[in-house]
């Protein structure tokens, strides 16, 4: 009997309607479009701006899309996994209500939560349940409303990060297609560098915490920049030497959309081709735990069934990871 291998099978998207440029950025604060675009590669990002709408919204659209798709029944999904860092409310689950809106009434449902790696550590979970031969159809979501705790009058935060969501479907495979290997890391000391303080257990909200904008996600912009450097283009070099691969080997690389500049040196410690590098920074900007499904929704038209892809994040905590991951099927 050939081990069973979990494979990516269907990809869906959301972002929302209203872009927010760098030239409406210049209203807001001291920046440029020049600026911008040469430290970071982002040209434009998408805000979800209706009132009550949370991370649940962009997520179940993200999974109605796939399911428009690809026809997919959600009564057959045995799970669904949230992967956000910023979920709607801190006491229920956003997974929950998610599937339940969907109408996949017969999973189990939970969120994942590790930064920006929150889909990559995703990805290694959804695979484990499948290769357990319990699970059939898993959906993985990365969704984040990010702009729910962005201050728009901070230039080194509000220029970076978006809203979006994407899905992927993950079933069994026996053809030795879908997740090959991953190397996956944490180290908690840098936590201090990039961080939404209030609103948690250590730090309540509070009306004074609030006035103050101690809500708002915090980044030493310079201590991430080395440190994510440094450890997506080491996990990258690590996935590929455990695996015998070469640049040559490498269909494509998908690495977490935060800088255009940690892309750029992920993918030249390797010296890769740039046209093998996947990017779409330019127009969502940083979404957190959406970046990497938002990149094979974008990307889904030229992928190829053995195609293999590197897949690379780095995020607060720190975490960080790589996995290696053989495509699954022709668009």
């Amino acid at each position: 009997m050939s081990k069973i291998s979990a494979a990516i099978t269907a990809v869906g998207a959301y972002v929302p309607e209203y872009v927010l440029t760098n030239q409406i950025l210049e209203t807001l604060v001291d920046t440029n479009d020049e600026w911008i675009t040469s430290r970071t590669g982002i040209k434009e990002r998408r805000i979800l701006k209706e009132e009550g709408k949370g991370t649940s919204f962009l997520a179940i659209n993200a999974a109605k899309d796939l399911i428009n798709k690809t026809g997919l029944n959600p009564k057959e999904i045995d799970l669904v996994i949230v992967a956000t860092a910023s979920p709607d409310m801190k006491a229920a689950s956003t997974a929950a209500y998610t599937a339940t809106q969907i109408g996949a009434t017969n999973a189990f449902s939970f969120d994942l939560e590790a930064a920006c790696s929150s889909f990559l550590f995703g990805m290694s979970t959804a695979s484990s349940y499948i290769e357990s031969g319990r699970y059939k159809k898993i959906l993985l979501i990365g969704a984040d409303k990010n702009s729910s705790f962005i201050d728009y009058t901070d230039r080194a935060t509000c220029i970076i990060f978006g809203d979006g969501a994407g899905a992927v479907l993950f079933e069994p495979n026996n053809e030795g297609l879908g997740l090959q290997d991953e190397y996956l890391r944490s180290d908690g000391d840098g936590r201090e560098f990039l961080q939404a303080t209030y609103g948690g257990s250590s730090y309540p909200s509070t009306p004074e915490a609030v006035a103050e904008g101690k809500h708002f996600v915090f980044q030493d912009g310079k201590t991430v920049f080395k440190n994510a450097v440094f450890n997506m283009a080491d996990v990258v070099v690590k996935i590929l030497e455990r695996n015998n691969l070469t640049k040559e080997d490498i269909s494509w690389l998908a690495a977490h959309q935060a800088n255009k500049r940690i892309i750029d040196a992920t993918a030249n410690r390797i010296d890769l081709d740039k046209n093998k590098v996947m990017m779409n920074i330019e127009k969502y900007g940083n979404t957190t735990s959406a970046t990497l499904p938002l990149l094979l929704n974008d990307y889904e038209s030229q992928l190829k069934k053995g195609d293999k892809i590197i897949f690379a994040a780095f995020g607060g905590g720190f975490t960080w990871g790589s996995i290696y991951l053989k495509w699954a099927y022709n668009s």
